[in-house]
């Protein structure tokens, strides 16, 4: 309580400081009949006696008629609750606060919503009135949780292991490749800056100017659609080493968050596991896979090839042709038939893949449409290559590798969805399960031109050491030292071993990427005065925090976000301006804006 006019907060009273005089600051939660109000300041709450004699009568006025959430300062003495009302649930339930004097420093006038937890709000609505929302006790904890894990993970960064915190700017150019950047017009005509959606350029330049280890909670932009997860302003923290590998980054951050990992969340076991690009697609079908739970995808092309089914041999003569399942446990139990073909309608529409589903009976028969096919010894194959046992259903899938891969990862999420809905647990929302999915391709081919390559991670990162020589003549085989950080099944941190040649970062931005290098010249400049070789990472604050603390969204760790389309409904931004503020930056917006513009705003 020092720098402050309070003596205690709302939170720390206990038995021992019965008798004492006290001065409490703090919000009026909820009042009880003029006989008893609670104060809840950013501690906790302390139960106030609202005095009943006639010498006191100013100030059981003053509290009585006071509304909810109105600020007031409380003097008094504190005294024991009577036996059998004391409230274990409360840290200070023991005691409670016998009001002498009081002021009402701010009233309050009607809430939009009731500051409580367990009252539902629109998001809309909490967004709008933030300031308000940040009252919740939850809010309050997410980010006090935050600060502290920021400041722990500072100091072993800094204090520890010699770390140099370094801001770096916000008025940049534009990066090739990538997600879509913010631009800021200036005063030279037709120029303008951009918002990075990384330091990434900035801390290899501080490698090349020999800090040797950097660190930054970044803030960084990406202008594209909000997800649960994703912001278009959103935090990091981000790090740069040098004469490093991929092992010493991942020792590190390792070492960083079982430092500064919260202990209320219990301890997390390192070293983290770790998984190829290959293993977690074949496995999981996704290259962020949750490992809380089983489902695997199980390989059964060498099954079906001995078979005569037309349609699966033809899925398997296609090249990277596979057959592959995943097996829902109990499915059946627990599943109705609109849950099976929700799923197929699912991987059709997402995926353009067909599934089959496989039943098993309670007599151990299997029924699908498959069966026709096989006789009872290849059924009986077919139930021990997929370990099925009464009452699972396997989803069946044949096609292009990744395609089907893909189609069962996503699959095995929503039959997750679907078994949690009814009562079973398949992810502990308590349990932290981290890996490392590593050996990346270093590029991929584009969506809508895959003649042509982007890179997979981002144009910096390095070719796999024994992949080098690839990079000349098959660019599109060559693994990556690009490496996830994986929690949940939730991609919580990427990074790589950079290029630290000028002649090879040159390759592969005009070469292989088909990219102007000019709009990077400073910084294939700054790659041939002594390079050293470095390698760095981000992690994404906001989703690991996010994950440590069970929330729904990012949006419920960050104290101002912005909503599901990227508007700060709070501030109204972003908002119009006027010809006249434009004129200094040679912009002129194009009127009347077109029905589509209209809408949007």
């Amino acid at each position: 309580n020092s720098f402050v006019t309070r003596t205690n907060t709302c939170g720390e009273l206990r038995s021992a400081h019965v008798g004492q005089e006290v001065t409490l600051y703090g919000w009026i939660q909820y009042q009880r009949q003029g006989l008893f109000l609670i104060l809840r300041d950013f501690q906790g709450l302390t139960q106030i006696v609202i005095p009943q004699d006639e010498a006191h009568s100013h100030v059981k006025k003053l509290l009585s008629n006071a509304t909810v959430e109105s600020v007031v300062r409380v003097t008094g003495i504190v005294i024991p609750r009577p036996p059998g009302q004391e409230n274990p649930k409360m840290p200070t339930g023991d005691v409670e606060v016998k009001a002498e004097t009081a002021e009402i420093l701010n009233s309050c006038k009607k809430l939009p919503f009731e500051i409580k937890d367990f009252i539902k709000k629109s998001e809309a609505l909490r967004m709008q009135y933030r300031y308000l929302d940040l009252r919740s006790s939850q809010l309050q904890r997410n980010l006090r949780l935050r600060s502290q894990l920021v400041m722990r993970m500072r100091d072993y960064l800094c204090n520890l292991h010699g770390f140099v915190d370094v801001e770096t700017p916000t008025l940049f150019k534009r990066t090739p490749g990538g997600a879509k950047e913010f631009l800021v017009p200036s005063r030279e005509a037709g120029k303008f800056y951009s918002l990075p959606q990384s330091p990434q350029q900035f801390k290899q330049l501080l490698m090349i100017g020999g800090l040797d280890r950097y660190f930054q909670v970044a803030r960084c932009y990406r202008d594209e659609g909000s997800r649960p997860d994703r912001q278009p302003e959103f935090t990091q923290i981000d790090i740069e080493m040098s004469f490093v590998d991929q092992a010493g980054i991942q020792r590190l951050i390792e070492g960083l968050l079982k430092y500064s990992w919260p202990e209320e969340r219990g301890s997390i076991t390192t070293p983290f596991p770790s998984m190829t690009y290959e293993e977690a697609l074949a496995n999981y079908g996704t290259d962020k896979p949750d490992t809380r739970f089983g489902m695997k995808i199980v390989d059964v092309s060498d099954f079906f090839r001995r078979s005569d089914i037309q349609f699966v041999q033809n899925a398997l003569s296609y090249p990277c042709g596979t057959v592959k399942a995943i097996c829902i446990p109990q499915g059946m139990r627990y599943l109705k038939n609109k849950d099976l073909e929700s799923l197929k309608e699912s991987a059709k529409s997402q995926f353009n893949q067909e599934i089959m589903p496989i039943i098993c009976k309670p007599d151990g028969s299997l029924k699908s449409l498959l069966t026709k096919f096989l006789g009872e010894k290849q059924q009986s194959e077919l139930m021990q290559v997929l370990n099925m046992q009464v009452d699972d259903v396997v989803m069946l899938a044949a096609g292009e590798h990744k395609q089907v891969c893909s189609a069962l990862g996503s699959l095995r999420l929503e039959s997750a969805d679907l078994l949690e809905a009814v009562g079973l647990v398949l992810r502990d929302p308590t349990a932290f399960h981290f890996l490392w999915v590593v050996d990346f391709p270093l590029f991929l081919p584009k969506e809508e031109n895959p003649t042509e390559l982007e890179s997979a991670h981002h144009p910096f990162t390095a070719p796999h050491p024994s992949d080098t020589s690839l990079l000349y003549s098959d660019p599109t085989k060559v693994r990556s030292q690009h490496y996830d950080l994986v929690l949940n099944g939730n991609e919580v941190g990427g990074g790589s071993i950079r290029i630290h040649s000028a002649e090879q970062q040159r390759f592969v931005l005009e070469k292989v990427l088909k990219e102007d290098s000019e709009v990077l010249s400073h910084l294939l400049e700054a790659l041939e005065f002594g390079a050293p070789p470095h390698g760095g990472i981000a992690l994404g604050l906001d989703r690991l925090i996010s994950l440590i603390v069970d929330a729904p969204s990012i949006r419920d760790v960050i104290a101002f976000p912005k909503s599901f389309r990227g508007r700060d409904l709070m501030g109204n931004a972003p908002d119009y301006v006027t010809p006249e503020e434009l004129e200094p930056y040679h912009i002129q917006v194009s009127w009347p804006l077109t029905e589509k513009e209209a809408k949007k705003n």
